[in-house]
């Protein structure tokens, strides 16, 4: 293997491997574990479903969708990732749950969809 095969192999590489998160370099003050604690100390008995890091209203915020016990409601917490606050909480119904996977499905379909009349440029 010759010295421009390897340099363009460590190139891809180094593109693949910083691009996956692209969206997510912020360094959290609060662990997901931490977050996690705090979150679920909201809805006692309550099942963390669904948790992640995301950039939210300018801030950077630990969401997550946590099953509300005896019903099929999930209870939305988002905790401030730097300071361990609960910055918003919000009981979705099923239907609510149903409409917000639709919505981000269509988004999803659209962005895509943009993203291919880019390549076609």
């Amino acid at each position: 293997m010759n010295l421009k095969s390897v340099i363009c192999m460590l190139s891809a590489v180094a593109v693949i491997g910083f691009g996956c998160e692209s969206g997510k370099h912020h360094q959290a003050k609060i662990s997901k574990e931490e977050a996690t604690r705090i979150a679920s100390e909201q809805v006692p008995n309550g099942t963390v479903k669904e948790g992640e890091l995301e950039k939210e209203g300018g801030r950077w915020i630990w969401s997550f969708d946590i099953a509300t016990p005896g019903t099929a409601n999930i209870t939305e917490i988002h905790v401030d990732a730097n300071t361990g606050q609960i910055v918003h909480r919000e009981i979705e119904t099923a239907k609510d749950e149903a409409n917000e996977a639709k919505s981000e499905k269509k988004h999803k379909k659209d962005k895509d969809d943009d993203d291919e009349k880019d390549e076609k440029k």
